[in-house]
């Protein structure tokens, strides 16, 4: 009996979707580092899913990837230099995780100056890729 178990539960696990790892997101951000330090916006906005939203401080809500994309470029004009630091993933099944993180980056003009915050990001898979699916931060610790 304790054999059938035991070959039931790894059936389950082979068909259930892997659930989020915290290197597979922090490798996600590294490509968002990328994207953003080559000004390569629609990269930034293909790391979102097709209906994600991004919620930046003291601005409207940009929904979807067209407008990811060009509020991250509106973005770059004021900002550059990020830096995230993941500092927990929870799974939310397996086709869900919550991040949770801090930033770094500098203003840009005369006097540049550094810029510190936190964020959460709610990620989806779609297909066999971990996509950012809701996305808020601030300023501050």
């Amino acid at each position: 009996m304790r054999n059938i178990v035991l070959v039931m539960v790894f059936v389950i696990s082979l068909s259930t979707p892997a659930l989020a790892q915290k290197p597979e997101i922090e490798a996600i951000n590294s490509k968002f580092i990328e994207f953003f330090n080559k000004g390569d916006f629609p990269g930034i906005a293909s790391l979102y899913s097709a209906d994600a939203i991004a919620m930046p401080p003291g601005s409207s809500m940009a929904r979807g990837r067209a407008a990811i994309e060009v509020m991250w470029k509106s973005m770059a004009e004021q900002v550059g230099d990020p830096k995230l630091t993941t500092v927990d993933v929870k799974a939310l099944g397996p086709l869900a995780a919550r991040e949770i993180g801090t930033f770094a980056l500098k203003t840009k003009g005369p006097t540049p100056q550094e810029v510190t915050g936190k964020y959460v990001v709610v990620w989806e898979k779609v297909g066999n890729d971990w996509k950012l699916a809701t996305d808020i931060w601030n300023e501050g610790k």
